[in-house]
């Protein structure tokens, strides 16, 4: 008798409102089963806590049905190619809104230490705030005068200090220590 084969998805789009079980929930599991895959939510929910937990169930782009199909294609090309955690503009913008109006609080000194502790250079952390506000790297090398290499370069430098694999990961890890 053959083994049957277990294929891992590279990139699953996902709805939030689904029967017997939600979105969110999918993607903690999904995320546990198969870890490679990116998890791109598609959804029409705009609300903050949706947004929040999706994002910490490990979705890695969260978009709006309402988007354009170019933008939903380039999006699951960006995770393909491991070159973005792509948001629609208003999702950034609530996602920003939700971080900087969060009750967490650090010591300027815990701060000041934590970013230290990965030695990023301020070109990187800027690079990083394009990233969390979710901008692409053409539209962050338009920004910074440089070109989308010059930022994947960065990307590629900022990836070693954190430790991490992906956009999602760097934005995290980047997060939690600002």
């Amino acid at each position: 008798m053959e083994a049957r084969k277990s294929i891992e998805p590279d990139v699953v789009l996902m709805d939030i409102d689904m029967p017997i079980m939600n979105g969110i929930e999918a993607v903690e599991k999904g995320k546990e089963r198969y870890p490679n895959s990116k998890y791109l939510m598609l959804t029409i929910f705009d609300e903050d806590e949706k947004i929040f937990s999706a994002i910490k169930a490990g979705a890695d782009g969260y978009l709006l049905k309402d988007e354009p199909v170019e933008k939903i294609k380039e999006a699951i090309i960006n995770l393909l190619n491991d070159e973005g955690a792509p948001m629609s503009p208003s999702i950034a913008r609530r996602a920003l809104n939700l971080l900087m109006n969060s009750k967490l609080e650090f010591s300027k000194k815990d701060s000041v230490e934590k970013t230290n502790e990965y030695n990023l250079t301020d070109r990187e952390k800027e690079v990083l705030t394009f990233l969390v506000e979710g901008l692409e790297y053409k539209e962050i090398g338009m920004k910074m005068s440089v070109s989308p290499n010059t930022i994947r370069n960065h990307i590629s430098n900022i990836y070693k200090k954190l430790h991490v694999t992906s956009k999602t990961q760097a934005i995290r890890v980047f997060l939690n220590n600002k």
